[in-house]
């Protein structure tokens, strides 16, 4: 797998994002209450700490803890919340070695359907159905792994010519675009919530 990323808007790291499985899937887990650009950053980074050019699901899984949350905290943090995150990566990578012998690839690689790859990524520690869906999303239109049903799979993530979420992400003005999207989708949510506060009172 070599495709041309620009999740995290940094050339080295969105090179790793576009070799390495493990680097996609840990970028989408620490796609939260942070900045898009810095969760798919956070890959790079931690690669960079182990020393490596590369990430193994096998030597996280087995670093030491306390080691690790260190190696998140480091100025600048991998992630708002590094000790949680730090735990959350790890948990990841070790489902990761019991279920797939440490090979992320295998979540996906040759699966028929796109129901059955939203199945497994959805049993992945810290991927809930959202997080899910938009990572297939991302697969099928930026990764081409397209099994059958994956943009039905990928619920709304999956539409053609939509900038929901990463999944859409090619460059700057796509990513404007999402975060467009996705203010807008926080906005109607607030008015929504004084509307049923309205009526209830």
């Amino acid at each position: 797998m070599s495709v041309t990323i620009r999740l995290a808007q940094r050339p080295e790291a969105d090179e790793l994002l576009g070799r390495s499985p493990l680097a996609a899937l840990l970028g989408m887990l620490l796609d939260q209450q942070i900045p898009m650009e810095w969760a798919f950053s956070g890959p790079y980074t931690i690669a960079e700490r182990m020393g490596g050019d590369d990430l193994d699901a096998r030597e996280i899984a087995a670093y030491d803890p306390e080691a690790f949350v260190e190696l998140f905290s480091a100025k600048p943090a991998v992630h708002r919340y590094p000790g949680s995150m730090a735990k959350r990566v790890q948990q990841l990578c070790q489902y990761l070695v019991e279920h797939y012998d440490g090979d992320p690839g295998a979540v996906w690689r040759d699966v028929a359907t796109g129901a059955e790859v939203l199945r497994r990524l959805n049993a992945l520690p810290g991927f809930g159905k959202q997080k899910a869906q938009i990572f297939l999303a991302l697969l099928g239109k930026q990764y081409g792994v397209r099994p059958t049903g994956w943009r039905t799979a990928a619920g709304a993530y999956g539409d053609a010519g939509s900038y929901r979420s990463a999944a859409d992400i090619t460059g700057p003005e796509s990513l404007a675009r999402v975060r467009a999207f996705k203010q807008e989708a926080k906005r109607a949510a607030r008015a929504a919530k004084a509307d049923n506060a309205a009526g209830e009172g």
